[in-house]
């Protein structure tokens, strides 16, 4: 096992808590895997090391990541993301296949998924705006947390203001899906974009409104005015 590796695993297992390990499992339906160690100290703990990440490369440095995913503890796969996202800088259109492995591969809960999502997956495509359409591929996948990672890639770049005409259609793709945390995603994805554009997230909701799931309809409204939230809410 690599150095750096141990010493991440050493030292996050000297921070953890029992009280942090004991009410972690009630933010996620399914069983999750954790040392126990608060979302800061994991990110101190991640640029603590990240100089000697750094010098080994992208290419190494990316086989530790994939390492830590593949451990399933959801801190090592914080770590994990915050190294790749800090690569950003780097990235190439290959990068986004390996983006693609560790979520087919190693991602099973929304934090996870979210943490690699919004930031790094997020940047690559702002980056590489072509592989949109393969974000859209994935909102077509079997895998739930694949779909879900479609939308959340998009946040950050839907609170700029950026992709509204593929965050509609990623949305449409999605728009009845049975699991609530693509339900969630993609709504969130909706309320991020209605930063700038509230209008016309508004206007595709009520659109949509008597198809969309609760659950996302909520999440796509939560910041409007308090008169779009009544009128979307109403039953037709």
């Amino acid at each position: 096992m690599n150095e750096i590796i141990h010493n991440v695993r050493d030292e996050l297992k000297q921070t953890a808590d029992d009280a942090t390990k004991n009410s972690f499992q009630r933010f996620f339906k399914e069983e999750v895997k954790c040392h126990g160690v608060k979302a800061p100290a994991v990110v101190k703990i991640a640029k603590k090391y990240f100089p000697q990440v750094q010098a080994l490369g992208k290419g190494k440095a990316f086989d530790l990541c994939g390492e830590l995913f593949q451990s399933g503890y959801c801190e090592e796969g914080w770590v994990a993301a915050n190294w790749a996202h800090w690569f950003r800088k780097d990235f190439q259109p290959s990068d986004f296949n390996i983006f693609e492995t560790w979520i087919e591969k190693y991602i099973d809960n929304w934090a996870e998924c979210d943490t690699l999502c919004n930031h790094t997956v997020g940047s690559f495509v702002e980056h590489y705006p072509q592989y949109l359409d393969n974000l859209k591929k994935w909102a077509k996948s079997q895998n739930r947390w694949m779909r879900r990672a479609a939308a959340v890639s998009l946040i950050i770049p839907a609170k700029e203001g950026k992709f509204l005409k593929d965050i509609f259609e990623l949305a449409d793709i999605l728009l009845y899906d049975n699991e609530d945390m693509v339900q969630k995603g993609y709504g969130w994805m909706l309320k991020a974009a209605s930063r700038v554009h509230e209008q016309e997230v508004f206007d595709y909701v009520m659109m949509h409104k008597d198809k969309m799931p609760r659950t996302a309809l909520r999440y796509a409204i939560e910041k409007m005015p308090p008169e779009f939230r009544k009128e979307a809410m109403k039953k037709s």
